[in-house]
């Protein structure tokens, strides 16, 4: 190939100078040795730009770049996931991925539009002389990469996002197709329709797929306050749907359903929201939750669910709660599982970050309730959110990856219509290659060598099985699953001709379809199919589908048990505070026609605003005596409360009463003086007098003496105070009843407040 003045610019990395310089060597002569290698060591913003044409034939679709979603227009600040993807069986080893401003050179900082985030720092690294563009960590087989890319600011414009993709010793450069992807940014005009809609399947009869969920959420992997005691994911809800309805999606708002995944872990709402849209959805995708959230394959098996799409309902969404959390999950929206060429999909491996649902505004695994008010957008967490959060990174670095999904099919039904048979790609991906150039077992799973076959399970020309093992000897990563330990192999019995049909290499039955009818009698069947062809070319014989009858509810040929819908709650059986409310039902169907144990009637509690608690007071005290020995005066009594107004409740009266009071008139002079001498003196006779006299009449009544005065009950304006005299001891006899407590009164603090 000779150099091109194609308008595809690509920052070099030493890598890809030496496979350019073997694969391309005219353009490698075009420049001096001195030029590539001032170009990969130069520093600053992609300052040498390489040149080249590819050989992209039309039609040309082996690798794909795509923004989630396809979106055709971006929101200034949004993030969004970018995959670069190899359809099967092609892979690539090595990539470099760029995002410049429509029109621009790339050789300058500012022709750089938007940032990118590294998800997984094993995958994906920055380049070290360009350093705005994503390319391999190291080069090795690989058929997925992702990144996310966060938009530019306002009044960039459109952005162009280009990838390159080094092959064995092929670079790709595309300047058209699928490895560029145009994206123009939102303007007011193009509000609320930013996203390109989601194309037909045109795919027919239906597959079956299974969803298998790892979790790598652990206190290694994720060590910076990790929750010991409660650490979870939350049961796995979603479905399989059309393109008219979506569960959630990066940039929207969250719904009750998903808001009770994300923030209590409930599926509950979510699976009544998708149950709503019957007609939009094929299978709801259930698993159950993981206490704790991680544990080694070997102890527990990754939660999965299998569920299937058709033409109408081709898309898969899912979420599920990492717990405990303010409102983070992690999940996939909208994947399509239909291809362009009229096929299905055959795996998809998506590695999860987590999310942050928008309705709360906790910034720590264990953050107190704290709405969001108001609600804000879906969007991924990022490392710089906050410093207290456990994912912080003062540097920006990317978030270590919380799960891997991995969706694989695992059946399909009816007649398929893809241009390309589609079980070609099975064939492939179920058998070696043919010229295998590396192990695909991971560097961090360590194995000994296989065990020789076993013999066939089968004695005769049916097919059988075979095995082999190998020993799991150490597991250097535990975020990274080691492949299984077993491997079997289709097989027949000694003897058996080669042109007998059994030849054929099959795969092993799929499980029953569920059976064709809800009620009585019917059928069901299971599916295989061909993985290898006889050498010789001729056909399979054997079969690939089997059925038999199936038997549901054998109680079911008695008239069903019809009701009525359930009435409205009735109102709440008290006014305010706590109650109950019921709601009713009727029996449609006679009941000695069918055996109907069904409730009838419902209840519940209801709670309405707290009942108004009303004032209560004591009874009133004894009036006190006159404050004046003589003249007028004043004398008082008072009450105390018992219990405060609440809610509402009748506010308290007055605890204090005076009443006016007149003694004699007031005497004059030393005369007045001497008689209030002599009616003192007279007072204190008569006192003790009536304590002789109560002790003569009570002789086996013993008192205590008297306590000392209470403080005045006001400061001013005439208060009281009291004492008492307790008994002592008092007498078994009944004759005695009358020996009680004494209380006195005086009044205190007289002088106007």
């Amino acid at each position: 190939l000779a150099v091109s003045p194609a308008s595809w610019k690509l920052c070099i990395n030493p890598l890809a100078l030496r496979l350019l310089a073997l694969t391309f060597p005219l353009v490698a002569k075009g420049f001096p040795d001195e030029t590539l290698e001032k170009a990969a060591k130069s520093e600053g913003y992609c300052s040498r730009i390489l040149r080249a044409q590819g050989t992209r034939r039309e039609g040309y679709n082996e690798f794909s770049l795509r923004v989630e979603g396809d979106p055709e227009f971006y929101k200034p600040g949004n993030s969004y996931r970018v995959t670069l993807s190899a359809a099967t069986p092609a892979y690539f080893r090595g990539f470099t991925l760029i995002a410049l401003k429509e029109g621009k050179e790339g050789d300058k900082e500012e022709d750089h539009a938007g940032s990118f985030q590294i998800i997984d720092e094993e995958e994906t690294q920055f380049m070290s002389n360009c350093p705005v563009a994503v390319t391999e960590s190291t080069p090795r087989r690989r058929t997925r990469i992702q990144v996310f890319w966060t938009a530019p600011p306002a009044g960039t414009g459109c952005v162009i996002l280009k990838a390159s993709i080094v092959q064995k010793r092929i670079i790709y450069f595309q300047d058209e197709g699928s490895l560029t992807k145009k994206i123009c940014e939102q303007d007011s005009a193009s509000e609320g329709v930013t996203d390109k809609p989601i194309l037909d399947c045109c795919a027919c009869g239906t597959a079956k797929y299974r969803l298998t969920f790892y979790g790598n959420w652990s206190e290694k992997t994720h060590p910076k306050d990790f929750p010991r005691r409660t650490n979870h994911w939350s049961a796995i809800i979603g479905s399989s749907h059309s393109k008219n309805y979506i569960l959630w999606e990066y940039g929207g708002y969250a719904s009750e359903g998903v808001k009770q995944v994300a923030e209590l872990g409930s599926p509950v709402k979510m699976e009544e929201e998708i149950r709503q849209q019957s007609d939009e959805v094929l299978t709801v995708i259930k698993a159950k939750a993981q206490w704790p959230a991680w544990q080694p394959l070997n102890v527990r098996a990754a939660p999965s669910a299998e569920f299937s799409v058709d033409r109408h309902r081709h898309l898969m969404s899912f979420l599920t709660m990492l717990g405990p959390s303010p409102d983070w999950n992690v999940g996939l929206s909208a994947e399509d599982l239909c291809t362009k060429d009229c096929g299905w999909v055959q795996k998809v491996v998506q590695d999860l970050i987590p999310w942050d649902a928008g309705t709360d505004s906790g910034v720590t695994y264990e953050s107190p309730n704290k709405p969001t008010v108001p609600q804000e957008k879906i969007r991924p967490l990022t490392s710089l959110d906050h410093p207290q959060s456990p994912f912080y990174d003062p540097e920006g670095g990317s978030i270590k990856l919380v799960a891997r999904v991995v969706i694989e099919r695992i059946a399909r039904k009816g007649e398929q219509c893809n241009i390309v048979p589609d079980n070609i790609d099975d064939i492939v991906a179920d058998l070696a290659p043919e010229e295998k150039e590396e192990d695909d077992t991971p560097e961090t799973c360590i194995y000994s060598n296989w065990s020789p076959w076993s013999a066939c399970s089968s004695s005769t020309c049916e097919k059988g099985k075979r095995m082999r093992q190998r020993m799991l000897k150490a597991q250097l990563d535990l975020s990274v699953p080691c492949p299984d330990t077993q491997d079997f192999q289709p097989c027949m019995g000694p003897g058996c001709s080669d042109e007998d049909g059994s030849t054929c290499m099959m795969s092993d039955w799929i499980t029953w379809s569920p059976c064709s009818v809800s009620c009585g009698m019917g059928t069901r069947s299971r599916e295989r199919y061909v993985k290898q062809f006889p050498e010789d070319g001729s056909m399979c014989k054997v079969p690939t589908e089997e059925t038999e009858k199936c038997i549901v509810n054998e109680e079911c040929y008695t008239i069903p048990c019809l009701l009525s819908p359930w009435s409205e709650w009735s109102d709440c059986s008290v006014t305010c505070g706590k109650g109950m409310r019921t709601r009713q039902r009727m029996l449609k169907s006679a009941a000695e026609l069918g055996d109907c144990n069904e409730e009838l009637e419902q209840a519940e509690k209801c709670m309405l605003p707290e009942c108004p608690i009303h004032c209560e007071l004591t009874e009133w005290s004894q009036w006190s005596e006159c404050n004046t020995s003589c003249g007028k005066g004043h004398m008082i009594r008072t009450r105390m409360i018992k219990i405060e107004p609440q809610f509402g409740g009748a506010a308290c009266p007055e605890t204090v009463q005076r009443s006016k009071c007149r003694v004699r008139k007031c005497l004059r002079g030393a005369g007045m003086e001497k008689r209030r001498w002599k009616e003192a003196r007279e007072k204190r006779r008569s006192e003790q007098a009536k304590k002789s006299l109560d002790s003569e009449q009570y002789p086996v009544c013993r008192m205590k003496p008297w306590t000392a005065w209470t403080e005045c009950s006001t400061l001013c304006g005439g208060g009281i105070q009291e004492r008492y005299m307790m008994v002592k001891k008092r007498s078994k006899s009944t004759q005695f009843t009358s020996c009680k407590d004494k209380k006195e009164l005086r009044a205190c603090n007289v002088h106007p407040c």
